[in-house]
């Protein structure tokens, strides 16, 4: 899915309560280079200060991270892949924090279920209505 308009959209990233600051911190971190790499114009254009530096442009949506346990990250991705198709769903799962290349990576999810899966972290991106329906009222990351 790429899209070019992300006003109308929202976006939220949940990852696993249990995990420590660090491996939040880059599932996190991997979800939203992701979001950034699907959705067309989500990150803003270059702009400079007044003294004429340059700052790289960022992100123009709100990126709120929850945290779930386990069992809800799980519910909410399984959830968004199947029952709603307008909401670009992004999943880093436990296979990704065990390798150390993206080919052993693919190896791993390859051969598993999702009976298998971990999973991590989960951002969703689509309508407002259905990222809340899928999020709820989720803590945010403390």
């Amino acid at each position: 899915m790429s899209v070019s308009n992300p006003a109308p959209h929202k976006v939220a990233i949940v990852v696993d309560a249990a995990l420590p600051a660090g491996l939040a911190a880059n599932t996190a971190s991997v979800l939203a280079l992701t979001l950034g790499r699907q959705v067309e114009s989500i990150i803003g254009p270059d702009l400079k200060d007044a003294d004429g530096s340059a700052h790289v442009g960022i992100t123009t949506v709100p990126l709120p991270i929850l945290t779930a346990d386990a069992d809800t990250v799980k519910a909410i991705r399984n959830r968004a892949v199947r029952e709603h198709d307008d909401v670009l769903t992004v999943d880093f799962t436990d296979c990704a924090q065990r390798t150390r290349t993206y080919e052993d990576y693919a190896g791993l999810l390859e051969a598993a279920t999702d009976a298998d899966l971990a999973y991590l972290g989960v951002a969703l991106y689509g309508p407002r209505k259905q990222v809340q329906k899928l999020t709820g009222s989720l803590p945010l990351l403390r």
